[in-house]
């Protein structure tokens, strides 16, 4: 499994970054606790949010939105794989470390 780690909020954030979409953090009155302007290919999130919850929010809006594989580095591309791959064999892909 994949912990909840700043490092791996920032390869979301890269991935985010690769298929052309920008991650800011503000405060909103979202009932979600995020936004997405996809006209202008912008996500906001709740920036109270742990790095726990930022990452399952990126999570549920990466399987939201298309995800061209062939525009992603090939690091990018493997975690996108691997996230992707074990999320649909396991919905509680990202767990707490111990």
């Amino acid at each position: 499994m994949v912990a909840f780690t700043p490092s791996n909020l920032k390869k979301i954030e890269d991935l985010f970054k690769e298929v052309g979409y920008e991650v800011r953090y503000e405060k909103g009155n979202f009932n979600s606790g995020y936004c997405i302007l996809e006209s202008r290919k912008v996500v906001v999130v709740n920036k109270y949010f742990q790095t726990e919850a930022r990452i399952n929010t990126l999570l549920d809006i990466l399987f939201k939105i298309p995800v061209d594989t062939a525009v992603l580095s090939n690091e990018i591309k493997d975690f996108y794989i691997k996230i992707r791959s074990k999320l649909t064999k396991n919905p509680a892909l990202f767990e707490p470390e111990e």
